[in-house]
């Protein structure tokens, strides 16, 4: 773009005070969002749990380990299902679970609260391991190429989930889960884009007419991926790092 190329829409210009008055009215609204959002949180910590066979086991750096290895002798544990796409190149990889897994970075502040954060991943261990090293991500990895459906009873083990366990001793329960969207509490990127005047710019959003939405249409059209490949491999890409994985 450049000061002859039409921009996109905008909103109309106003005084600061009838702006402030707007902000005002939406403040309230985003206060209840809020509590609410406080509200389900202490409703989530009220619900029941299951418990899970705490020898199922994983494959880990070292081999086979069981579900209760991976919570590293800490209280809890926060496991994302990463989906696999067998025998296909980073490029083809889930372009939604690398949006998503790489956005979570610093881990002392899980760790402060006696938690784990590990991916426990579908494709086989030495495969996918390569992925993540690729990505530059330094969390703990695993493969459940073999135990994923135990892990995930009752559900569709091949969608990307994320979910919370915490153990007694030696037993292991499984505290809450969540698929989807629900899964966006994992990306900042949302939040503050959320805040913008154009928002994600993704034609599902409810946008006045005019507004930029090229994410979801043509060679953006899923949103995560750009000419070819989930949008954070290119940086990893131009910094000359490999992404074979065989």
């Amino acid at each position: 773009m450049n000061d002859q190329t039409p921009g996109p829409a905008l909103p109309p210009v106003v005084d600061r005070q009838t702006w402030q008055e707007a902000r005002d009215a939406l403040f309230a609204r985003e206060k209840a969002h809020t509590r609410e959002g406080d509200a389900i949180a202490a409703a989530r910590r009220r619900l029941p749990m299951v418990e899970v066979d705490a020898t199922i086991e994983v494959v880990g750096p070292d081999g086979p380990v069981t579900i209760l290895d991976v919570f590293e002798g800490r209280r809890q544990l926060i496991a994302y299902f990463h989906a696999w796409w067998p025998g296909r190149p980073a490029a083809e990889q889930c372009e939604g679970c690398t949006f998503f897994n790489s956005q979570v970075r610093e881990l002392s502040y899980v760790h402060s609260r006696d938690a784990t954060y590990a991916v426990l991943c579908k494709g086989p261990y030495r495969e996918s391991v390569r992925y993540r090293d690729f990505m530059g991500l330094e969390m703990p990895w695993y493969s459940v190429e073999e135990t994923a459906p135990r892990l995930l009873e009752g559900r569709d083990w091949q969608r990307h989930h994320l979910v919370c366990y915490v153990r007694d001793g030696g037993r292991v329960f499984e505290t809450y889960y969540t698929g989807g969207r629900g899964v966006e509490v994992m990306a900042p990127t949302h939040g503050l884009l959320d805040m913008t005047v154009y928002g994600r710019q993704e034609p599902w959003e409810d946008s006045p007419d005019g507004w930029p939405r090229p994410w979801g249409d043509g060679e953006n059209a899923d949103g995560w991926r750009r000419n070819g490949r989930p949008v954070a491999q290119w940086s990893r890409i131009e910094a000359g790092r490999s992404d074979a994985l065989t």
